[in-house]
């Protein structure tokens, strides 16, 4: 690989770091002089700011947060030319998650606020839809989970544990799918480990963000939809 690609490399994850990191919430909340670290849950995430700041500007929050990961993991596989050659080619698989990851990275730990920031819940979203098509088929179904279970228990918290806790299985039955009905070959499983291995650790992180809600949960304190 030319230095010509690793510095464009580098320089896409530097992107997906700092568009990650845009505490979005943060600066929702001050333009209508709230700290969202001092209201509600003390997040700054799209949850929190629904409660605390009102249901547009939750609903907004959420559409930036999920556009600081999709557009840099977008931009980034397509200016380095991954979004052909992730399917076959394990290395190009790694960069694209890799640039998926920082920004969700970014979100969770931005430099500005002393590395305190959302859950990753949205801008993971985000960023696994701009990884077509294997992300995106199974960030989509976990979406749907994440609705169904929000609408039978009304709890965002337990809604993102499922969600993010299926994600690595959907990434694979995804990618099993595509390979047995492929008829030139492609999507072979040595291509998958990126994929199956980011998802892993993105999930992971995600259900760790959540411990103060399954916390909550198990203890009968949890808010619901609706309340604050």
């Amino acid at each position: 690989m030319s230095a010509q690609i690793e510095w464009g490399f580098f320089a896409a994850v530097a992107a997906a770091y700092v568009a990650g990191s845009i505490p979005v919430g943060f600066l929702l909340g001050k333009a209508q002089g709230i700290d969202l670290r001092k209201e509600g849950s003390g997040n700054i995430g799209a949850t929190n700011a629904m409660r605390v700041l009102g249901r547009k500007t939750g609903l907004l929050c959420f559409a930036l947060d999920v556009a600081k990961g999709f557009l840099p993991t977008l931009v980034g596989g397509l200016a380095l030319g991954l979004v052909e050659r992730a399917g076959g080619d394990p290395a190009a698989g790694w960069r694209w998650m890799a640039i998926a990851g920082t920004a969700v990275l970014g979100h969770m730990f931005p430099i500005w606020l002393g590395f305190r920031g959302g859950k990753g819940v949205a801008t993971g979203l985000g960023a696994l839809l701009a990884l077509w098509p294997v992300m995106t088929l199974a960030a989509a179904g976990a979406l749907l989970l994440w609705l169904t279970t929000l609408k039978l228990t009304r709890y965002v918290g337990v809604s993102s544990c499922v969600a993010a806790a299926s994600l690595p299985l959907l990434a694979a039955l995804v990618w099993g799918a595509l390979a047995q009905f492929d008829a030139a070959g492609g999507w072979p499983w040595s291509a998958a480990k990126p994929f199956l291995v980011v998802s892993t650790g993105l999930a992971l992180l995600v259900l760790w963000r959540h411990r103060g809600n399954i916390a909550r949960t198990l203890a009968g304190t949890e808010p619901r939809v609706g309340t604050r």
